[in-house]
């Protein structure tokens, strides 16, 4: 079985927004203690690609920085580069099975920020583990989904599209209420409304001119209209399609969309 070689990787070069952080989009700097990642540690992000995204678009775009992408086979590349990633330095991993802690301490040598999408539940020890492989290498480890000792937990907690007419148009952006809550540094709650995507499909703080209009992430209905519920799980990129007819998006209990990609029927 071929093997991982991380030699073969330059290593990542941090930004200088300190000693131990690696930088983040602005509209993302409150919510994260000393405003980015941390090196060495996990962040877990619940339920939300397009905030995996966004959180490590910042650290994806400096120059000399490799990032890595492990477990995520649907990754919407259109979407990451909307958000800043330099694509000419994005590894993907798309299926590394039960082997993806191998792949993940492997690549911790030799990039600044992983992505990861762990198959079946990560127990505490395998966890610490590679908490402490990550801090040798001093990468970042963005999480979908819960991660045991994670220093920080991001989500979605409400949501609402725009730009869909009665059954027609475009949609341009998704206005979205983030919540951050951990241990130590990030012990108090933080929250931020921010437009995730905008119409250019990059994270910004909404404006005070702008309306903050969300609603509970996981509400029922899916019909989507302009400033109606999209469930939990649906990822959409702005600008993709022009609709005609009513439409739905794909709600939890279906496969996930790519992240960035359409996630839309119409009926």
């Amino acid at each position: 079985m071929p093997t991982f070689d991380s030699a073969l990787i330059r290593p990542a070069t941090l930004a200088p927004t300190g000693e131990d952080l690696l930088p983040v989009l602005p509209a993302l700097a409150l919510l994260l203690p000393g405003g980015g990642l941390r090196r060495g540690t996990a962040v877990s992000v619940l339920g939300d690609t397009g905030l995996l995204l966004a959180l490590a678009a910042g650290a994806a775009a400096v120059e000399g920085t490799w990032s890595a992408a492990v477990g995520l086979p649907d990754l919407g590349l259109t979407a990451a580069a909307g958000y800043g990633f330099d694509l000419r330095r994005l590894l993907l991993v798309d299926d590394p099975g039960q082997h993806w802690p191998e792949v993940v301490a492997a690549l911790a040598g030799a990039v600044g920020l992983i992505l990861l999408r762990p198959e079946g539940p990560v127990s505490a020890q395998l966890a610490a583990r590679l908490t402490a492989v990550l801090r040798r290498g001093g990468c970042a480890l963005l999480v979908a989904g819960p991660w045991p000792g994670a220093g920080l937990r991001l989500a979605v907690k409400s949501a609402r599209w725009f730009g869909l007419g009665e059954g027609y148009g475009q949609l341009v952006g998704r206005q979205a209420e983030i919540t951050a809550e951990g241990r130590g540094a990030g012990a108090r709650a933080r929250s931020a409304h921010l437009w995730l995507p905008d119409e250019h499909g990059t994270a910004r703080v909404i404006e005070s001119a702008e309306s903050v209009e969300t609603v509970p992430v996981g509400s029922s209905g899916a019909a989507v209209r302009s400033g109606t519920a999209v469930p939990p799980g649906a990822t959409v990129f702005p600008g993709s399609a022009v609709l005609s007819g009513p439409a739905v998006l794909s709600g939890p209990d279906e496969a996930e969309p790519a992240l960035g990609g359409l996630g839309l029927a119409v009926v």
